[in-house]
């Protein structure tokens, strides 16, 4: 039996990528779902797929970064649903551009998406989940949010800030019976990068070209398996893919001289994709 059997499971970013495998895969193991998402397109083909398995779903399009719209998401679950077990805050976006040539707006929405709409998620159903009895928060870094590249300030600097958050609530939450994990995915399948906003000067295609063939290695139903088996076991962190890893220990190996080896590993890690591909 599931973990997650007859619990109510809250999935953020859950109309695709990562979030919709892990509404999918809970669904298959018995869990009702409180499903959130922006893209109302998204969320319904989400809701479509788990309902067909036999899942409770509750579908709301909703911003992460609208405070009020989580809140009355949070109240709608616990009502509906009648509480909240667990929260996938999934939610997520990326731009890449130079410091100077990116718009102040891009590196906002980045800081919005990824931290302060995960935040407002993780605030906003916490009272609910600390009534659990068998509660889990489930954060997503980023391989990201262990060591930086250039270009990406805006997503490092927000994923760095998850890793940090989550960490702090791990220990404010120790001994309530509630969990937080922190999840790091290398290169994931998803449309982030496509999806992604781009400053003047950078080549959008050859960029999504690059990462989908190169760096997107492990499919999101693989990611979403890989974090369920670390959230059961209440993890504090879980790693996706081989290149996640791979960059942990790394950072773990040198510390803050890895910004020197980073070309290194990126051409590593290109050739070792080469190979299995």
């Amino acid at each position: 039996m599931s973990c997650f059997e007859g619990k109510v499971a809250v999935i953020t970013g859950a109309g695709a990528g990562i979030g919709r495998a892990l509404a999918v895969e809970l669904a298959r193991r018995g869990a009702r779902l409180s499903l959130l998402d922006h893209d109302a397109d998204g969320l319904e083909e989400a809701t479509r797929r788990c309902e067909a398995i036999g899942a409770q779903v509750l579908a709301q399009v909703v911003d992460v970064t609208d405070w009020d719209g989580i809140q009355a998401a949070a109240a709608a679950a616990k009502a509906e649903l009648g509480g909240v077990d667990s929260v996938f805050a999934a939610a997520g976006t990326i731009h890449r551009g130079s410091l100077l040539d990116s718009d102040v707006a891009d590196i906002e929405r980045v800081m919005a998406v990824n931290w302060r709409g995960l935040m407002y998620t993780v605030k906003a159903h916490l009272a609910a989940v600390t009534h659990s009895k068998d509660g889990r928060i489930v954060t997503f870094s980023s391989a990201y949010g262990l060591v930086a590249t250039p270009k990406y300030s805006a997503y490092n600097s927000s994923k760095f800030a998850v890793r940090g958050f989550s960490e702090s609530l791990r220990q404010e939450l120790a001994g309530t019976g509630v969990s937080v994990t922190c999840v790091f995915p290398g290169g994931v399948r998803t449309s982030i990068v496509r999806n992604g906003s781009f400053a003047s000067g950078e080549n959008r295609d050859t960029v999504v070209r690059g990462f989908e063939k190169r760096v997107a290695r492990t499919e999101p139903e693989e990611a979403a398996t890989t974090i369920l088996s670390g959230v059961e076991r209440r993890r504090a962190r879980v790693f996706v893919g081989a290149d996640a890893r791979l960059v942990a220990v790394l950072e773990r190996l040198v510390g803050g001289h890895y910004q020197g080896l980073v070309p290194a590993v990126g051409q590593l890690l290109g050739r070792r994709q080469r190979r299995s591909g």
